[in-house]
């Protein structure tokens, strides 16, 4: 029984939730308007911006936010992650308070090709004389036509990493009997009992 292994506890606050659904939902609009949008880029533009106002949140949040936000949660040894990856494959719940070692490195992983996302987004010139980042000027013309180029590989791992992240939930949820979206949705999951 679950019950018996593990007790309710409050993870995540009500801040990092917002953050969470947010992003989720700004970057899959602005990678769809990446790949997908019209000619003139004004709105990816603008929820780039907005995207990046909530990575600037999530930097400072990691540094003065609850426990289970600090990006001290999210440090494991490599001793953590090896013995995580060993026990990944029973089909039992982790209850891991916080993300796990393996979670934890995702989250470093999607943080940083956001980062890199929008810091190319910024700097990239395409040269159609529209789409321009608004400091591509501040770079030279190589780096900025440059950017471009690492623009759209950012795309391309930001998309794994967001399938892999749905994959990850679906395995918790189906083979581990662990849901790991209603405590992203509510704040309260099971942790192993000390």
């Amino acid at each position: 029984m679950v019950e018996d292994q593990a007790r309710r506890a409050r993870i995540w606050d009500p801040a990092l939730r917002a953050f969470h659904w947010l992003l989720a939902v700004l970057v899959i609009a602005n990678w769809l308007l990446g790949k997908f949008g019209p000619d003139i880029m004004t709105l990816h533009f603008w929820l780039g911006y907005t995207i990046a106002a909530l990575l600037l949140f999530r930097l400072v949040w990691g540094l003065v936010g609850p426990e289970s936000a600090r990006f001290s949660s999210l440090l494991h040894r490599p001793r953590a992650v090896t013995g995580y990856l060993r026990d990944m494959g029973k089909r039992q719940p982790s209850h891991w308070p916080g993300h796990n070692p393996l979670g934890a490195l995702a989250v470093i992983a999607m943080l940083l090709a956001l980062i890199w996302q929008v810091g190319t987004g910024l700097i990239s010139d395409p040269e159609d004389f529209v789409n321009v980042g608004p400091l591509a000027s501040t770079v030279g013309s190589d780096i900025a036509t440059k950017a471009d180029a690492w623009h759209a590989l950012g795309a391309d791992i930001i998309l794994i990493l967001v399938l892999l992240h749905i994959a990850a939930i679906l395995f918790y949820r189906v083979w581990k009997n662990e849901d790991l979206i209603r405590p992203m949705l509510t704040g309260w999951k099971w942790v192993r009992r000390r």
